[in-house]
């Protein structure tokens, strides 16, 4: 396997920033936390104080070692959460729409032949310059028109797969396969070539390319109204969520944490 081609960050000294959300601290002078950390972190807390605001949960309850809550905390927050968000079922209408705008979004038997790069998130990675260095690799390979030997170059210098050294060849791969994440932007399009755009996914940062498809069959609407339905109401709700922890951000003192914040009504 290749060597990441990145330089490892540097460890941070002296005492850690703390963190509060109404004075209740985030963080420990000795915890050291990256910005999406910290930020979870703040959106729990901000759910917790709401559930004691709204009576689901004693006063009497403090966060955890480490960013944790208590069981009590936990089961709080899944009660506000589903009496300040009620999610309607889509529509007939709506789910007609989903489908029609994702036609392979639902197949069956969809397959996809696939390369890829693998940038790879390991601990001391500085991820910024990873990022950078991939993001110049996709463009370079995007340009390429060789046939798929300059990508099959990249794959056994960069990649931090066993598939590096096979030109970054993966072969026909399902859904099942793959990472549900890394499966979410690969699947259920027409896209052939080298994708676009960084794919994420637990592994790290892919320079992904779909060297052909197979659709599989095509079920009817009738057959996946429902799961359509499923993902829309998960839509709905994780917007709903964004909004109402912008409302409770825009109603609280933040400090040393970036937060979005807002001060008008959930717009649903």
């Amino acid at each position: 396997m290749a060597d990441t081609p990145a330089m490892a960050a540097p460890q941070p000294t002296g005492l850690a920033p703390v963190a509060r959300i109404n004075g209740v601290a985030l963080n420990s002078t000795a915890d050291w936390l990256d910005d999406e950390a910290l930020r979870q972190r703040a959106c729990t807390e901000l759910l917790r104080q709401a559930a004691q605001q709204a009576g689901l949960l004693s006063a009497d309850d403090v966060p955890g070692v480490e960013g944790a809550i208590s069981t009590e905390a936990s089961n709080a927050i899944e009660q506000l959460l589903e009496r300040e968000l009620p999610i309607p079922d889509p529509s007939e209408e709506a789910c007609r729409r989903y489908h029609d705008a994702h036609p392979a979004a639902h197949a069956q038997g969809e397959r996809a032949q696939l390369r890829h790069v693998l940038f790879a998130v390991t601990p001391g990675v500085d991820v910024k310059q990873l990022r950078l260095r991939a993001e110049a690799m996709l463009i370079d390979l995007r340009c390429a028109d060789d046939g798929g030997a300059k990508f099959a170059e990249a794959a056994a210098q960069w990649s931090n797969c066993p598939s590096g050294q096979q030109g970054g060849d993966l072969g026909w791969l399902t859904r099942a396969d793959c990472a549900p994440e890394f499966a979410r932007e690969v699947f259920g399009s027409a896209e052939i070539g080298v994708l676009a755009r960084l794919v994420h996914s637990r592994f790290g940062l892919h320079v992904v390319e779909v060297v052909a498809r197979d659709p599989g069959q095509q079920p009817s609407f009738e057959e996946v109204r429902q799961a359509i339905a499923l993902t829309l109401r998960q839509q709905a709700w994780v917007n709903a969520l964004r909004q109402y922890l912008q409302l409770l951000a825009g109603a609280a003192v933040v400090e040393g944490v970036a937060l979005d914040a807002a001060d008008s009504p959930l717009v649903q």
